[in-house]
């Protein structure tokens, strides 16, 4: 790839960039910008496909005898944070940066994949066919984002997961269970030696949670940690509690499955758990897998990351790489470097080309 080629792809991707910004797109209701990104394959005469908020394409040459790679990444955007200076719709440039909601996470990795699907789109010689998806609501992690258009993408042999990460790759990433936790007790006054305190129970059991350590420590992720985030009993100063309700927020590595945890956490405590899902799992693509060692050889380096994508819900090796920077993601007057996105479009290039 020349620097002509780099810069024109740059410049389609921050036009790109720029338009996504100014349209609204809460998870949820992203809408305006399904239409932007359908529109703009359209009229670089590639066929999109639309289901629900998600936008897809296959390259020219698709090859149904052939697996294939999707680059994805995702459209729907946080609330702008309320202590935003700049107008969250407004994308502008300054001192070589981009601003504007979404511009970071995750428009910038969505934008650059976009180019570099573009760049590939006509070639013939493709080991693999190549998939782009636009998707909706993976703030949120909704069940109309990703996991809505899984089943429509066929041998699906790996993924590039657009997310910032100053393009270092995020082999493996710690997996999410929200816990909501009830311990029982019994009613009485409080002036008398009545009922059975459930707060006081429920204290046993979070100091449980506090303190116990899992014995399988991830090289890449650590150990799974578990945070009680919310509690609750009581209505009156003078009753004693018969219930108390609080959630922990469990980050769980690749070296245990939910039910894994659940079943431990369960031996080890009084109180009633529920797990709200179990959807959110843990990660990881090994090192020997082609395409981190395409990243190797390019100097690339491999880390665990502690935050959610969704790669977390996709049945096949998936690797999470991106421009932009994830310390910037959800921050007031977000933004991205315009050098950071024409870096990620040479780096996807070169990743792709180790393995195409």
């Amino acid at each position: 790839m020349n620097e002509q080629q780099i810069d024109r792809l740059t410049n389609d991707a921050t036009a790109l960039l720029k338009e996504l910004i100014s349209l609204p797109s809460f998870s949820k209701n992203e809408a305006l910008t399904a239409f932007a990104i359908e529109a703009f394959l359209h009229s670089r005469n590639v066929t999109a496909t639309r289901h629900v908020n998600n936008v897809w394409a296959v390259n020219k040459h698709f090859d149904k005898s052939k697996p294939s790679i999707l680059l994805n990444s995702h459209h729907d955007t946080v609330k702008p944070n309320k202590d935003y200076t700049n107008d969250p719709f407004n994308p502008f440039e300054k001192e070589g940066k981009l601003f504007g909601l979404g511009s970071n996470d995750a428009g910038g990795c969505l934008a650059s994949l976009m180019a570099v699907f573009l760049y590939f789109y006509d070639r013939e010689d493709l080991k693999y066919n190549l998939i782009f998806a636009a998707t909706a609501e993976e703030e949120v992690s909704g069940k109309n984002g990703i996991e809505a258009l899984l089943p429509m993408l066929k041998n699906v042999a790996f993924a590039l997961v657009g997310e910032p990460t100053l393009m270092d790759m995020a082999v493996a990433e710690k997996g999410l269970m929200v816990l909501d936790c009830t311990a029982h007790g019994r009613s009485g006054h409080a002036a008398r030696d009545e009922g059975e305190n459930t707060i006081y129970k429920a204290m046993q059991d979070i100091d449980w949670f506090r303190n116990f350590e899992f014995d399988r420590v991830s090289s890449f992720l650590g150990p799974v940690k578990m945070s009680v985030t919310i509690i609750n009993a009581g209505t009156h100063h003078n009753v004693v509690p018969a219930t108390c309700t609080f959630t922990v927020d469990v980050r769980i590595n690749e070296c245990y499955t939910h039910e894994e945890i659940l079943e431990i956490i369960r031996a080890n405590v009084t109180c009633g758990v529920k797990a709200r899902s179990t959807r959110l799992r843990s990660t990881f693509i090994p090192g020997d897998h082609e395409i981190v060692k395409a990243g190797l050889e390019l100097g690339l380096k491999a880390y665990g990351s502690s935050t959610l994508s969704d790669k977390a819900l996709m049945p096949f090796p998936a690797l999470k790489i991106g421009p932009g920077d994830s310390a910037r993601s959800h921050m007031a007057d977000e933004y991205i470097f315009l050098d950071e996105i024409k870096q990620g479009i040479h780096t996807y290039v070169q990743l792709l080309n180790g393995v195409l």
